[in-house]
């Protein structure tokens, strides 16, 4: 016991968990709540990412994840955080390589061989964490695995006053509104999103700058400000990272926001907003809705050039 905080488990007779496995989509923050985890408990933090591990050489990358170890456990209380872990632990029965797979074999046998580690927890981080081995993936390596998820409105609006409390902001700045509009948007998007507008909020002064002076004149530096048709026009140049990932949100568009198309929105009402609602009705009326939608219509800037159906073609 050599810490006050073994004494819970000290005295439940168990072993505090030894490893962590972060995933999610890129740039969601996973090595960064790594870094506040190590600060907030005030632990040597060890930052390895996986390509660094492996060695052309024989043996010299088991050697090299030994090292880590042990000087962690020299250092403890210690954080060992594993970057891209699946670039170094990959399924065994996938890889074509003898370094990838004895690399495995020692990082299963150092997180939980005869020597215990102590005062250490590893902490590992992927985007694809059905492509590490499944020997990793058990409770005594791996105790827990937290899936960081794409930020929401809320964890958009957080992060986005973030990265800005640095910044001039004019007050005509909506937070709340460009954390609506930047669905998809994970943190390093939106701290691109923050920099790039500082950047066009620069580029406004530089056409009335003289480069022949040794620094920029602090008086026009003091009346730079950060409006919002710069946020706006940044949001041209950064694209969301996790636009193409699987990810549930509730819109705010309602029927009153979608003009004319009287007849069409009331077929969709009836078809999916109805059994929807009234559930219990279509069961005991005995009537299956519908299973499936198609909806198809002319693209907008064709339709004035291609020709009208003739009267005869319509019936």
């Amino acid at each position: 016991m050599d810490k006050p905080l073994d004494l819970p488990c000290y005295v439940l007779g168990i072993d505090a968990p030894k490893g962590v496995l972060l995933h999610g989509p890129p740039g969601c923050g996973k090595t960064l709540i790594a870094r506040a985890i190590a600060h907030e408990t005030e632990a040597q933090f060890f930052a390895v990412s996986g390509p660094e591990i492996i060695h052309k050489f024989y043996g010299e990358s088991e050697a090299h994840l030994r090292k880590v170890f042990e000087e962690a456990t020299r250092q403890g209380p210690s954080i060992i955080f594993l970057d891209e872990i699946d670039a170094i632990a990959p399924r065994r029965e996938q890889v074509a390589g003898e370094v990838e797979k004895r690399v495995v074999a020692q990082l299963l046998a150092l997180m939980d061989g005869l020597n215990k580690r102590q005062n250490v927890i590893v902490i590992g981080a992927t985007n694809i964490p059905n492509a590490l081995d499944p020997a990793l993936r058990r409770p005594g390596r791996f105790d827990r695995e937290i899936a960081i998820p794409i930020p929401d409105r809320r964890g958009r609006l957080d992060i986005l006053e973030i990265h800005s409390r640095g910044m001039p902001l004019k007050p005509d700045v909506d937070m709340n509104r460009l954390s609506e509009i930047t669905h998809g948007f994970v943190g390093a998007d939106l701290e691109a999103l923050c920099r790039e507008a500082a950047m066009i909020c620069l580029r406004d002064i530089l056409a009335d700058l003289d480069f022949s002076l040794a620094k920029i004149p602090y008086e026009r530096l003091a009346k730079l400000e950060v409006r919002m048709d710069h946020f706006l026009t940044a949001l041209r140049e950064v694209e969301p990272s996790a636009i193409r990932e699987v990810f549930v949100e509730v819109p705010n568009v309602r029927w009153s926001d979608v003009g004319g198309l009287a007849r069409l929105k009331q077929r969709l009402v009836e078809a999916v907003e109805w059994p929807l609602r009234y559930a219990a009705l279509y069961e005991q009326a005995g009537v299956r809705p519908p299973k499936g939608i198609l909806l198809s219509a002319r693209p907008a800037a064709a339709r004035r050039f291609w020709p009208k159906p003739s009267p005869a073609k319509a019936r």
